[in-house]
């Protein structure tokens, strides 16, 4: 049914919430049927049930059926229905579910609110032929240009690219969500389980001037993090690191994943890249009465702000 993903894996858990991840689980024969990890957040006095930062989709996964369509959706709604009931005590749950789960009726009839998000896949690697012709001109014509000014490099290490993707948030007057601490934890799992590569543009100065960060697991890619020398941004380097990452997940999974975003110059530099946009589900719960004060508080303050 559903992809088993990165983000679900155990090891990719425990690097991110070490100690602070649960999941409901239903066994049948012996066997896991379904599961759905969770990280357990306290935030004043309130009791979160949210996913780990850097972590693109949780949600359930479920094994896979071959009975017929509506038989499916019946299991799934069964399935579905036990994963959210067994989730513990808490306040407030919210986690993006993979694409792969469409039926999001039965979190709705949980008392779930469903809101639809977006990202851009490229399903088929196997044709690179085919995947740089489906590439908006303007991309072309970037990497032909970056092509001239820089060479890329999958040598350097986490620390260099974070100095790069430091130097974005700041372009953008913001912190980064995450630690250095927090990003080795997680560079050393993917590292041991080898799923990550890091990708560099340099120039014959010495210059980097964008670096990107992906990961992989059996079924896809997922661009996870970037960054680049505000002062160097019209190279197009962004884009060639991204052909480069995208022929290199050729070589290792089947598509590659571009993690959509709602912010619109964004979301049209990813579109350029030919991908299917592909929608997939927030689904959030309020539980509590003190909870759901709290969210109408920010939603005021977001109308009047």
């Amino acid at each position: 049914m559903t992809a088993n993903s990165i983000f679900q894996k155990s090891w990719w858990l425990d690097a991110l919430a070490p100690g602070a991840w649960q999941e409901s689980k239903i066994e049948k024969n012996g066997s896991v049927v379904a599961r759905l990890p969770y990280v357990i957040k306290k935030k004043m006095g309130l009791t979160l049930l949210t996913m780990p930062t850097l972590t693109q989709t949780l949600g359930p996964w479920i094994d896979a059926s071959t009975a017929r369509y509506c038989k499916q959706l019946a299991q799934q709604k069964d399935l579905f229905t036990e994963l959210m009931q067994q989730l513990p005590p808490h306040d407030y749950f919210s986690q993006n579910f993979h694409y792969s789960i469409a039926n999001w009726l039965p979190f709705y009839w949980q008392g779930c609110t469903i809101e639809a998000r977006c990202t851009y896949v490229l399903e088929d690697l196997t044709d690179l032929d085919r995947v740089w012709t489906g590439f908006q001109e303007n991309i072309r014509r970037e990497i032909r240009k970056a092509q001239k000014q820089v060479t890329v490099r999958t040598d350097l290490d986490v620390d260099r690219f974070l100095d790069l993707n430091d130097l974005t948030f700041q372009r953008q007057g913001e912190t980064p969500p995450y630690t250095r601490e927090f990003v080795y934890r997680l560079d050393r799992a993917c590292t041991e389980h080898q799923a990550r590569k890091m990708f560099f543009a340099e120039d014959a100065q010495g210059r980097i001037h964008a670096a990107l960060y992906i990961i992989w697991d059996e079924n896809s890619a997922y661009y996870l993090m970037g960054g680049g020398d505000p002062d160097l941004r019209n190279s197009g380097a962004t884009s060639l690191l991204m052909w480069e990452a995208i022929q290199f997940a050729a070589t290792v999974t089947n598509k590659f994943d571009f993690e959509g975003s709602a912010i619109e110059p964004i979301e049209r530099f990813f579109r350029a890249f030919g991908g299917r946009q592909v929608p997939f589900y927030n689904v959030t719960n309020s539980n509590s009465r003190r909870m759901k004060l709290l969210m109408v508080g920010r939603d005021l303050k977001k109308v009047w702000s």
